[in-house]
């Protein structure tokens, strides 16, 4: 997986440890109580901050996101300082992507459709009529 796509996977459970735990989120130790997604978020923030040349950018990212976690401005910043560590080392992004849950996709559904990429044309409607 490349740099963009981890880091876009990763985000959501470095948000919602950060979320939970605020900028403390890099010492925490493991608390019994908390979600898996918490849990993954921070093992994945612990492994981000293990560069050091990064921690001052992340440091920012997090304090924002911890600041207001549902600012969309504050989260695409951290997506900005994730995808930064990872694309510096591919190690890293490989193994923060093997420690994500395997994806999933379900359609249910008249017409229903479960794609991961897509490149041409989806067409579910009767009748149709593609033209290239």
């Amino acid at each position: 997986m490349d740099a963009l796509t981890v880091a876009n996977d990763v985000v959501p459970y470095v948000t919602a440890a950060v979320a939970a735990y605020g900028g403390a989120v890099v010492t925490r130790t493991t608390d019994g109580v908390a979600d898996a997604t918490v849990s993954l978020g921070r093992r994945i923030v612990q492994r981000l901050w293990s560069r050091e040349e990064n921690r001052d950018g992340l440091r920012q990212a997090i304090e924002e996101v911890a600041d207001d976690p549902q600012d969309d401005d504050a989260r695409a910043a951290l997506r900005v300082q994730v995808r930064r560590i990872l694309r510096q080392d591919a190690e890293l992004a490989a193994e923060l992507a093997r420690m994500l849950p395997a994806r999933s996709f379900t359609a249910s559904g008249d017409g229903a459709v479960a794609v991961e990429t897509n490149s041409g044309v989806i067409s579910t409607g009767d009748g149709a009529t593609i033209q290239r």
